[in-house]
């Protein structure tokens, strides 16, 4: 065998060379000569190639790129295309101006940087290996491919390294269908692993009722422990252990007491983080998505509802970087299964015996048009309550100025608030504005709790420019560095005088901002303490032509529209104590201690909730999920519900029940639609027409005129006692009341 190899390899260029002469011999070889004009042409010879029209490129989702110094754009080549970005860009953001999508796990375009997935390598001209585009900066001039070999091999190879420890769970994990470990893996991994040894495993952690945990999927990411330590603001979450043994934990066993902690189910990439409540329920692509907004609070945050036939199955945020940007807390994700428990369905009248019994809507309607005209008109009292919508509210307000009432006011609202100027009860700077203010003194209000989106702004305005924050109230944890300035109305006098040593502070900021909690307007001192508030805006220049810092941040869903409609009653204290007619459109955390015994009580809503124990007839109505209607957010913006489910049982829609009562009662409005109502609102106040637009205030509050009462030194209480009970809805959450019962517990104990 040796000598043959040998021989055969002496005689294998001979063998070459004679085939090679009869190929030659029988296909003989022809050259082509060819001239070019441009040679010819020394001019053209010397000019350079033009660059072929390449198509335009559109940056990703439609995404507009701002340019704070056009000076400072720089150009840089992606895939061959042209590039303009401003600098400080890293190398992911300029593909993603270019229309191309960079996989990637640990980046968030709202955490900071942390380059430890190495999912998103990219090849750079003259780098010599792989580099990753998330912690990269873009330079001058820089070509960047994204489409090679080198970089599809890395992120195979990367791919590869993920799915080593990762459980095959894709079966019965809640994530399936919505995945990005899956939807990459597909996208850029390869068909097979390497990998035989077993897979770790990792035990599950406890962080309350509505986060589950299964840590075995964990990719060791962080972007939950970045959530937590630079937008929620608590330090729960950390990294443990190195190497295999490395994993996600909370250092001792606790809870996770983030108002915004189901914020981290949404930016887990894999199914590690998941809805606790929503688990095993449903597979995403069931669900119908309608897009709508909350109403659990006054920020309206943009959230999409997940139904499946006439049940709500989940409900995650949506984005709006003017409002909640993609965010929402804890009570809007989860308070979802209050809306089938404790619900009214049939028209009930309360009979000799006290109990409710079933009858027809034109029975029920008839025993209130009978009372309303039995009683005087100025006995009547009608009420709105803190989930109304601005239709019902213009509705109701129409109804009883026909009867001959002006008694109609709006819960929340106090007994007599001043609605003249819009200045004086919305958030003048705008919610997404707050993040320029360099100073911000807080009054009576606790925004952690009574609205968790507007206090991330703060935060972030803390962490981005360490902006002073001073406070005046009872003492409370807002998750942010801050001065406790005082308890009551001593400490905000002091400042309005001078005599404070925060005074320095206000008047030597760029951008102040002041925001008073509307728990104020319950106080029978709000006048003055609103006076001493402008004293001290008026001395710090709080108020100028290009900034408004003089704030007022509601409480709940209903306020502002119902202050634009005029929903004011002159002396609703004296009009509770006589009333004989008091109507409350699902007004449940009213106090009706001053309402006569012998008071006729009609209550409309969708919940049997507290004011139900009172109710002599009871007309049940459509929840926000059900349900069409406009309502305006504290800034001021008008924002509109649709409807994600059916009604439950025999209910209506709020303005459509006060429209039949009308009819019934002899004094018809004028109105059958939903277009037609909403035309006379836009007589009464035209900015509540203006969907997703808000209409600034157009007077300041130094139009006022002048307060001389004196203002009461008792302390400013809390607004919100327990932030995930608030509501008709959420007190009829079980999931709420397991948040209320295991979580505070763990806060008393902090």
């Amino acid at each position: 065998m040796g000598l043959g190899l040998i021989a055969l390899r002496a005689l294998k260029p001979a063998i070459l060379y004679r085939s090679s002469r009869v190929l030659a011999s029988q296909f003989p070889i022809t050259r082509t000569i060819t001239s070019t004009p441009e040679l010819q042409n020394p001019e053209a010879a010397a000019a350079p190639d033009s660059p072929p029209d390449l198509p335009p490129r559109t940056p990703l989702a439609g995404a507009r790129v701002h340019f704070p110094k056009p000076e400072d754009a720089i150009e840089v080549f992606v895939d061959g295309y042209p590039v303009k970005i401003p600098k400080g860009f890293t190398v992911l953001q300029a593909c993603e101006v270019a229309g191309i999508d960079i996989p990637r796990f640990c980046y968030h375009s709202r955490l900071s940087i942390a380059g430890n997935c190495r999912m998103c390598l990219v090849e750079v001209e003259k780098s010599p290996k792989p580099v990753a585009s998330c912690a990269m900066p873009a330079l001058p001039g820089m070509k960047i491919k994204t489409d090679t070999p080198v970089a599809k091999k890395a992120r195979e190879g990367v791919m590869e390294f993920l799915l080593m420890n990762h459980p095959l769970d894709c079966p019965i994990c809640d994530q399936g269908g919505e995945c990005d470990l899956q939807d990459q893996s597909m996208a850029f991994g390869s068909d097979r692993g390497r990998f035989t040894d077993m897979k770790r495993s990792v035990v599950d952690k406890n962080l309350g009722p509505l986060v589950k945990t299964v840590m075995t999927r964990c990719i060791q990411c962080t972007r939950c422990v970045r959530f937590a330590t630079e937008v929620a603001g608590v330090q729960d979450l950390g990294m443990l252990g190195r190497g295999s043994g490395e994993e996600i934990g909370t250092y001792v066993e606790k809870l996770m007491t983030s108002e915004l902690s189901g914020n981290v189910i949404d930016i887990c990439p894999v199914g590690a983080l998941t809805s606790k409540p929503f688990a095993f329920k449903a597979r995403n692509w069931e669900l119908k998505g309608t897009e709508t907004i909350d109403v659990t609070d006054a920020v309206g945050s943009n959230i999409r509802i997940d139904s499946r036939g006439p049940e709500v199955m989940r409900i995650i945020p949506r984005l709006n970087e003017d409002i909640n940007e993609e965010w929402i807390s804890d009570k809007t994700r989860f308070c979802y299964d209050g809306l089938k428990r404790q619900r009214l369905n049939d028209p009930m009248i309360r009979g000799a015996d006290g109990r409710f019994k079933p009858v027809s809507w034109h029975d029920a309607l008839a025993v209130v048009a009978e009372v309303a005209h039995q009683v005087n008109p100025e006995e009547i009292v009608g009420i709105a309550g803190q989930l109304s919508d601005a239709e019902s509210m213009m509705a109701l307000k129409d109804f009883l100025n026909n009867m001959g009432s002006n008694n109609v006011l709006c819960e929340g609202n106090g007994s007599h608030p001043c609605a003249d100027l819009r200045s004086g009860y919305l958030l003048n700077s705008n919610i997404a504005g707050l993040e320029k203010a360099d100073v911000f003194l807080l009054v009576g209000t606790q925004p952690r709790v009574e609205a968790p989106m507007v206090n991330a702004r703060i935060r972030k305005a803390v962490r981005a420019s360490q902006a002073k924050v001073g406070y005046i109230g009872p003492a409370t944890d807002l998750n942010y560095d801050h001065q406790h300035l005082g308890t009551g109305p001593r400490t905000l006098l002091e400042i309005a005088e001078g005599r404070h040593p925060f005074c320095s502070a206000i008047l030597n900021a760029k951008n102040p901002a002041i925001v008073v909690g509307a728990g104020l307007f319950e106080r029978g001192d709000k006048d003055a303490i609103f006076a001493a508030v402008e004293t001290i805006a008026k001395l710090g220049k709080v108020v100028r032509p290009d900034w408004n810092g003089l704030n007022v941040l509601l409480l709940n869903a209903a306020q502002a529209a119902a202050l634009d409609l005029g929903l004011v009653a002159e002396e609703s204290g004296k009009s509770m104590e006589s009333a004989k007619l008091v109507y409350l459109m699902g007004a449940d955390d009213v106090k009706l201690d001053k309402v006569p015994d012998d008071a006729f009580v009609v209550y409309q809503g969708h919940h049997g909730d507290q004011s139900v124990y009172r109710a002599n007839v009871i007309l049940p109505s459509a929840a926000f999920s059900e349900k069409e209607g406009t309502y305006e957010n504290t800034e001021g913006c008008t924002q509109q519900t649709l409807p994600a489910v059916p009604t439950v049982g025999d209910a209506r829609d709020d303005w459509k029940i006060i429209r039949a009562l009308s009819e019934v009662a002899g004094i018809q409005l004028p109105y059958d639609t939903l277009g037609a109502i909403r035309s006379r609102i836009k007589i009464v106040a035209p900015n509540l027409c203006n969907m997703d637009e808000r209409e600034a205030a157009a007077f300041p509050t130094s139009l006022k005129p002048a307060w001389s009462e004196k203002m009461r030194m008792g302390g400013f209480g809390s607004a919100v006692e327990n932030f995930y009970r608030t509501d008709s809805i959420t007190r009829a959450s079980k999931i709420m009341a397991q948040c209320s019962g295991s979580l505070l517990k763990k806060k008393e104990k902090n």
